[in-house]
């Protein structure tokens, strides 16, 4: 029987193209068996603090998982589940160890059994899920940026793209209600009729009530498809307030860590699309437990997989295995964490991307670029 024999961590650190070129960081693990193979997980743990604390949980459960079976991956996570009672419950950074190890135990077993990741899963019910550009607006030109994400539904096929606002660079958008849905008027005019236009308020930005509405009422003139956390995600009197003055999609979720705490985010039906980090609430094994959840309130979900080629992969293969998907996010600029990790990067053709056949997620990192970005 093969065993595991090794649990290796690389946390790193990288400029992000689409977002101004803003420093990021991720937390890789690899596990190695006794046959040979191994499998390779990521964490998305952003800020240098959170990567280097979620290397040292990852190394504090070493030995726990050296010398079990590989194949045993779901005992293995409840394991360590229970293993963290005090200092991982319901969430926090051992989410993130325990996210990236379960990635790998996933990848590790399909590479041993010569399976792909959506296989294991089930099977995927589509061979290619559709795509969106998801990224920034830098230019402090509204028509500037309105053209360049036109093109990337006129010019590189995407059915639509996603844009955060309140984020890094000179555009400014999410702080003027009148400025912001002639933003939309501009997106839509430079999109398409049938381009998918998505806003997401990002952190730094607070909206009033009556702010939110206005720019929804707006917004919705130009067809908008989601408004993504709109409010803070204990807000739910304001967010069920705007539920019933507009008639979009309403985006959220993807700062949960767990099941329990999606639950709660879906009970009073405000949230339809939501947003799920595969390397953040515990790997592939948590994020079928809120998927399961997703199909049974009958929402839509939607894997938040903006960080590394590893979590796009898994990302694919498990938006792949149910119906309640809308689309997959992709990046749309070249980055280091996409285009030099591994050999073969994950592209759209004609708007759609094809569902890894595997074996495991079916990308492997480059260690060699993983130790270039290596986080000192």
């Amino acid at each position: 029987m093969s065993v595991i024999t090794a649990v290796d961590v690389f946390p790193v650190q990288y400029p992000e193209p689409n977002d101004s070129d803003a420093l990021r960081c991720l937390t890789f693990v690899r596990i190695r068996s006794s046959d040979g193979a191994e499998g390779w997980g990521e964490a998305v743990t952003m800020f240098p603090g959170a990567t280097a604390a979620t290397a040292i949980m990852v190394e504090s459960v070493r030995e726990l998982l050296v010398g079990r079976d590989p194949l045993a991956n779901v005992a293995l996570w409840h394991e360590l589940q229970n293993e963290a009672w005090w200092y991982g419950h319901r969430g926090g950074i051992f989410s993130f160890a325990l996210s990236a190890i379960d990635i790998a135990l996933w990848d590790l077993k399909g590479r041993i059994s010569g399976l792909s990741l959506a296989h294991l899963l089930g099977g995927a019910r589509v061979d290619t899920l559709p795509t969106i550009a998801s990224t920034h607006a830098f230019d402090p030109s509204l028509e500037v940026e309105a053209e360049r994400h036109g093109r990337y539904v006129t010019e590189h096929g995407f059915k639509g793209f996603k844009i955060g606002m309140g984020k890094r660079g000179e555009t400014h958008i999410g702080y003027e209600v009148a400025r912001d849905i002639e933003f939309m008027r501009l997106l839509r005019e430079a999109a398409g009729p049938d381009a998918m236009i998505m806003l997401d308020r990002g952190k730094k930005i607070t909206w009033t009530l009556n702010d939110a509405i206005a720019r929804v009422r707006g917004f919705e003139e130009y067809n908008l498809s989601w408004i993504e956390e709109p409010f803070e995600p204990d807000h739910s009197l304001e967010l069920h307030a705007l539920r019933e003055q507009v008639g979009c999609l309403i985006a959220g979720g993807e700062r949960e860590w767990d099941v329990h705490g999606y639950e709660n985010a879906l009970a009073d039906g405000l949230i339809d699309v939501v947003g799920c980090d595969v390397g953040r609430v515990g790997g592939v094994t948590g994020a079928l437990q809120i998927l399961a959840v997703v199909e049974r309130e009958h929402r839509w979900f939607n894997s938040h997989a903006w960080s590394s080629a590893v979590n796009t992969a898994v990302s694919i293969a498990l938006s792949a295995t149910t119906d309640r998907v809308l689309l997959q996010e992709l990046k749309p600029d070249r980055n280091p964490m996409q285009d030099e990790l591994i050999s073969e990067p994950i592209r759209a053709v004609d708007g759609m991307v094809a569902v890894p056949t595997g074996p495991g997620i079916g990308v492997v990192p480059n260690l060699d670029v993983l130790m270039h970005y290596a986080l000192s």
